[in-house]
């Protein structure tokens, strides 16, 4: 939460018209380096999502998070947790060094509008292998070129850009909960 790159990328969400809303995992909260499993993960992003709701009863919830963040905010969607869309940063397509081992099998399943970043040289997501999982999807996706998993000061600028533009564009299109 607290990482210096997250810090200025909620800055630059929130100069692109986004409130945003930063957590710790639990595991990091008790020192560990070893993510909890996914169902845990995803229990926590669901738990932040709700209490954000109730406290700042946002006009839409757009869930998302930095990598494997983003990757635990995807699976809760695509488990159809209530929210009006997803915004993704440096999205592990799959691990570092084994492209053969994609974690894409839920992406189809994701039912709400998908604004992902990844740069052209993450090594966690090979561009040729990310447009192949998301062909008949209807994500937004954006690649930052020559960046590689952690993206760059300069990026910041692009993606607050991006965003604004997606945000004004298509969440006032995202369909309200319930609708």
């Amino acid at each position: 939460m607290a990482d210096s790159g997250m810090v200025r990328a909620a800055q630059a969400l929130s100069d692109a018209g986004f409130d945003v809303v930063r957590f710790n995992f639990a595991y990091r909260e008790r020192g560990s380096k070893r993510p909890d499993p996914m169902p845990e993960l995803k229990a926590q992003v669901a738990a932040v999502a709700s209490r954000a709701r109730e406290e700042l009863k946002p006009r839409k919830l757009i869930i998302g998070g930095r990598s494997m963040g983003g990757r635990a905010a995807s699976m809760l969607a695509a488990d159809g947790f209530e929210c009006d869309g997803l915004l993704l940063l440096a999205y592990p397509l799959h691990p570092a060094g084994k492209p053969e081992k994609l974690r894409d099998a839920h992406l189809p399943q994701i039912r709400v509008p998908v604004l992902c970043f990844n740069g052209t040289r993450d090594e966690l997501c090979r561009r040729d292998l990310m447009e192949k999982a998301l062909e008949g999807l209807s994500w937004q996706m954006h690649w930052l070129e020559g960046a590689g998993h952690s993206f760059r000061v300069r990026d910041l600028k692009e993606i607050a850009a991006v965003s604004r533009d997606w945000l004004h564009a298509k969440a006032a299109r995202l369909p309200a909960r319930g609708d």
